[in-house]
């Protein structure tokens, strides 16, 4: 059971990482279209959410890889989990696909429960 939870906490940590990363850069003319939703939010928003991101994904593996505040880990799981459900809503409103989102809540929690 631990290597599916490194698994899933490692493949958690990139996919905010990346996603988080991403928001700090402002996109080509093709991606506009799949990232439509970025209407919705200022510049200053979409920063904010990146860095929750980043943060979250960082935080979902380093603690418990290094053992210094192990804690740490299930709690930025479930900040991640409450941001997918917040981004669930907003793609849902604007009635786009929200599987993903759904997909990232489900690690998040498989990360929360498994390392409490």
């Amino acid at each position: 059971m631990n290597v599916v939870l490194w698994i899933v906490q490692i493949l958690l940590g990139l996919a905010f990482v990346i996603s988080g990363a991403g928001k700090f850069v402002s996109p080509g003319p093709g991606a506009r279209r799949q990232e439509a939703y970025r209407e919705d939010f200022t510049p200053a928003q979409l920063r904010g959410i990146g860095t929750l991101e980043v943060l979250g994904g960082i935080g979902v593996v380093l603690p418990w890889a290094t053992g210094i505040a192990a804690f740490l880990t299930p709690l930025a799981a479930a900040g991640l989990g409450l941001i997918m459900i917040g981004a669930a809503l907003v793609h849902r409103r604007r009635k786009e696909g929200f599987a993903v989102n759904l997909v990232l809540l489900a690690m998040a929690v498989i990360v929360v429960v498994g390392r409490i």
